[in-house]
């Protein structure tokens, strides 16, 4: 028996479909997203039914896992007011910061929903088209993530509602990780007026029925999926390196850090997903790959060619602002440039060494709000195929660093979900995890400190 998982991200809808038993995967498929930091559903609609096309239809059991933070504001009869406002979209920073203040501070932020709202979460966005968009925000009747409107796309047909799952809820700002309810007076707060918002199904639950059949699961994040895809273990920490950074493990106490830096999710499995994120990721290595006019291949060449610490260079990263440190403001800086260190070879590995010293950072909130101390390192991601990503992480992270087999673990893990609900609940089917490439190497403290005073010199 087969199922499908979906993966819709930022940049791209895949679908893989597996064995139901063992999570082999017998077929892929995909199509591109519209670039931007806001889009019309209707696009990833049409982007999923492409890349499922000749999968979907063979499934008994589909799962959607997507991009968090998504607003899309529905009005009357479930129709679309406007572009969805996506995760990297950072006009809500200041909304971020009245919204703070006026409901209790970060402390209370972090007791009640598990973490302190950036310009990402889904509630400042809310507050963002309650002040901009006033006739919008009065119109909004309904408020679902990208997940869960694809979710709803799919069961229509035979009558579904809006269902959500906690994993994805948790990255509103108006969700209680620790209580796994709404908290819908905060959304009402940002926005204004109160408003409907989907069911919130259990990790096993089937949640409704395709047009050919088949059984609905709820759905969850992207990182969410990915966490279960990878089947992490105790002290496991997963480093993302995608169009964002993230670092994450899966516990069994939620996180509650009022510092902001270390978001308390839930996962996908009823447990929780403390995780930190970073808005600048593979795509700084994508820019600095234009800049010397090579392709990624060539930049890492480039920057295994260069010795630890790239001659002196040091690059802060926050070319499109930054959410960890919350600085959506912020702009990169290259620093320590002379004629005897500008090179091409140490521009690329400053490059890469910033996107890791930015990480090692996310991962070290992360040890600081949990208590986890690493067993080891979990490098995904698309820039997780770099071997001077492979290579240099054990020295920035000070750990063994493991690099699964290049998978979509995200839409493998909407998979496992969709297996779970088939089979009626329980545990999660046992899939086999993947089997890792092992890198090790010599720390190099040096690199992380150089990082270290750039990033607090530049401090607001």
């Amino acid at each position: 028996m087969l199922v499908a998982g979906v993966d819709s991200s930022t940049q791209s809808s895949k679908v893989v479909l597996c064995q139901a038993g063992d999570g082999t995967v017998v077929a892929t498929g995909s199509a591109p997203h519209p670039d931007g930091t806001e889009c019309d559903p209707q696009a990833w609609w049409e982007a999923l039914q492409k890349a499922g096309d000749g999968l979907l239809g063979q499934a008994a059991a589909v799962g959607v896992a997507a991009q968090q933070h998504g607003m899309i504001a529905l009005g009357e009869a479930g129709t679309v007011l406007r572009p969805a406002l996506l995760w990297n979209d950072m006009r809500s920073a200041r909304q971020a910061v009245d919204l703070i203040a006026e409901l209790g501070g970060p402390a209370q932020w972090a007791a009640s929903t598990g973490s302190v709202p950036t310009a990402s979460f889904t509630v400042t966005k809310l507050r963002w088209l309650a002040e901009r968009e006033p006739g919008n925000a009065a119109r909004t009747r309904l408020v679902m993530l990208p997940h869960d409107w694809l979710t709803w796309q799919l069961g229509q047909a035979q009558g579904a509602g809006p269902v959500t799952d906690r994993g994805d809820a948790s990255g509103t700002g108006y969700f209680s990780p620790a209580a796994s309810t709404w908290l819908p007076d905060i959304a009402a707060a940002a926005l204004g007026h109160g408003v409907d918002l989907p069911r919130v199904a259990g990790p096993g639950d089937v949640t409704g029925e395709t047009s050919w059949g088949a059984a609905l699961s709820a759905g969850t994040g992207d990182n969410m999926g990915a966490a279960l895809g990878l089947g992490l273990g105790e002290g496991d920490v997963v480093i993302s390196i995608g169009t964002s950074g993230t670092a994450y493990a899966v516990t069994a106490m939620g996180a509650s850090d009022a510092s902001g830096a270390v978001a308390g999710f839930a996962d996908a499995t009823g447990r929780f997903l403390p995780l930190v994120a970073t808005v600048n990721a593979a795509r700084v290595l994508t820019l600095t790959a234009g800049l010397l006019g090579v392709d990624t291949a060539a930049l890492s060449r480039l920057a295994l060619a260069a010795r630890p610490g790239a001659g002196g260079l040091t690059l802060l990263p926050y070319l499109d602002g930054e959410r960890t440190p919350n600085r959506p403001d912020a702009t990169g800086l290259l620093s320590g440039l002379t004629t005897a260190n500008g090179t091409r070879e140490n521009l690329a590995r400053a490059a890469v060494e910033a996107v890791l010293c930015s990480l090692a950072d996310a991962m070290d909130y992360l040890s600081a709000a949990t208590g986890l101390t690493p067993r080891r390192v979990l490098l995904i991601g698309g820039a997780a195929r770099s071997e001077a990503v492979r290579v240099i992480a054990p020295g920035i992270f000070g750990t063994e660093v493991a690099v699964p087999e290049p998978a979509e673990y995200v839409a493998i893990g909407a998979a496992r979900q969709a297996a779970w609900a088939l089979a009626g609940g329980g545990a999660p089917p046992s899939w086999p995890a993947p089997e890792p490439a092992v890198y090790q190497g010599e720390p190099v403290p040096r690199v992380r400190e150089k990082y270290a005073a750039l990033r607090d010199a530049r401090a607001p």
